[in-house]
């Protein structure tokens, strides 16, 4: 053994003894372990990050509640005399979060014909008054507070209004429009709770459920009126909505 080296380590000596020191220590048996076994190194396993859940989408959401309430209204027989008597129910058409909504009283023959509010004479003047007033027909939404139309054309009854109010309430809340325009009295007295006639509604500022509301003549009105008064009311009442909001007025209006 050289200078600055350690001995050998002599094993044999050292088991017997570690064997003498258990005898002396009354230990007679040991117990045979088992064979020495080396684990592998544990193999790193990538985490896997889940994605996130896309956010639901509130505007799908309304979308499928609106298609729900339409199955809803078209199954409705609260009404006999409408259910009776109806082709279809005529539910309402346009984008949902509309700038504007345009509410009548109740669908017409056309309208019952083809299932979609305002298409016949009436329908066509009211496209005109929209377009004049800077929107497209297809921006704005369009539905009545009745969804049947009622035999002859007659005015709604008390009772009839009231048993479509939930489905046209629900409606409304759906669709979200930011301003709202009631034509003719009967829409107007619905959305308002009032006896009041149209005349004296018309050219003010109300709010239907938090929203700005604005009264007018119904489009089959100015039809029947030979002065012309009416149509120029509609339009003093059209400049009033645009006012409120915040949108220019053409300078030249036809209705």
């Amino acid at each position: 053994m050289t200078e600055g080296t350690s001995p050998p380590i002599d094993l044999a000596r050292q088991v017997r003894a570690h064997l003498d020191a258990l005898r002396a220590a009354g230990v007679t048996f040991v117990p045979r372990g088992e064979p020495l076994t080396i684990a592998p190194a544990p193999v790193a396993v990538p985490e896997v990050v889940a994605e996130p859940a896309p956010p639901p989408d509130p505007l799908a959401g309304r979308t499928r509640e609106l298609t729900v309430l339409s199955g809803e209204v078209a199954g409705c027989n609260r009404c006999e005399g409408l259910f009776s008597t109806r082709t279809q129910t005529v539910f309402g058409v346009g984008p949902i979060d509309p700038d504007v909504a345009f509410v009548g009283e109740a669908p017409g023959a056309d309208e019952d014909r083809t299932g979609e509010p305002f298409v016949g004479k009436a329908g066509q003047l009211l496209t005109r008054i929209i377009n004049g007033c800077g929107f497209k027909r297809e921006e704005v939404y369009i539905f009545n507070t009745l969804k049947c139309r009622p035999p002859g054309n007659r005015t709604p009854t008390p009772d009839e209004c009231a048993n479509c109010r939930p489905f046209f309430e629900r409606q409304f809340d759906l669709v979200r429009p930011k301003f709202v325009v009631a034509l003719g009295g009967t829409a107007a007295k619905s959305l308002l709770n009032t006896t009041t006639g149209i005349t004296r509604l018309r050219g003010k500022l109300y709010e239907f459920r938090g929203v700005p509301l604005v009264c007018t003549f119904h489009p089959s009105a100015l039809l029947r009126d030979e002065s012309g008064a009416m149509k120029r009311d509609v339009w003093e009442d059209m400049k009033l909505l645009l006012r409120t909001m915040g949108r220019e007025i053409p300078t030249v209006k036809k209705a």
